[in-house]
């Protein structure tokens, strides 16, 4: 059961009754006909992206760590870290509750499954560059569609600065951001994504917090991992 109404609060289901009683037993109402008429939605225009992103990558950390133009809580933002110029840049959606804390992102049980991950292909968080979209987490960790449209923009400049040799995206959103697919549909092949300077080759895989709840889905994380190796000359 509590596996059950885990699934059902990262669906979104956030209420197991409604505010009036409901006769399930009733026969349906039929609605009275309503004369048709033609209505043309007025189309809505992107939110726009925070104003001037700073143009280059030191620069973008100090605004990621400071800027109040993102629409994030101004405390508990937590700095890329690791190598730069490990060529190796991998990218998760926001910290875990407890990061902050912490003093990193992935710490505790997904942090423990993370480094084991990283140990497989002989890496560390010395040996790679790991940065969030979000540098804080957002409230009740939602992102609503217009803060996803403004992480987006900052994720795709923070890669075009940063200029890995691969990119490792864990989880849906950042699959999203770079490849426009979720990560069952971007997984298991290499992408070459354009950004200002030059094309990035992209792997997507499962986010560590989604392998806790999904072991079998481990076989599929190694794969991209091999296939990330295999990017690198390993």
């Amino acid at each position: 059961m509590a596996a059950l109404f885990a699934w059902w609060r990262e669906a979104g289901v956030d209420c197991f009754v409604e505010d009036v009683p409901r006769d399930w037993l009733a026969a349906p109402v039929k609605a009275a006909p309503v004369a048709a008429t033609k209505q043309i939605a007025p189309a809505s225009a992107p939110p726009p992206a925070p104003a001037a992103l700073p143009d280059s990558l030191d620069a973008l950390r100090a605004w990621l760590a400071t800027s109040d133009a993102i629409s994030l809580p101004p405390t508990g933002r937590i700095a890329p870290a690791g190598d730069i110029a490990s060529g190796v840049m991998m990218m998760v959606d926001q910290p875990e509750p407890g990061d902050a804390e912490a003093g990193q992102l992935m710490a505790g049980e997904i942090g423990r499954l993370f480094d084991r991950m990283m140990a497989a292909i002989g890496r560390d968080r010395a040996s790679i560059y790991l940065a969030a979209m979000a540098p804080a987490r957002p409230i009740a960790g939602q992102v609503d569609a217009a803060l996803a449209h403004e992480l987006t923009e900052i994720a795709r400049r923070h890669v075009a600065l940063a200029r890995p040799r691969a990119l490792l995206l864990f989880g849906d959103q950042p699959a999203r951001a770079l490849l426009g697919k979720n990560t069952i549909e971007a997984r298991g092949r290499v992408h070459d994504v354009e950004l200002d300077g030059g094309a990035t080759r992209v792997i997507a895989t499962f986010h560590p917090r989604h392998l806790l709840r999904h072991p079998a889905h481990k076989a599929h994380a190694w794969a991209d991992l091999q296939l990330l190796m295999k990017i690198l000359g390993q």
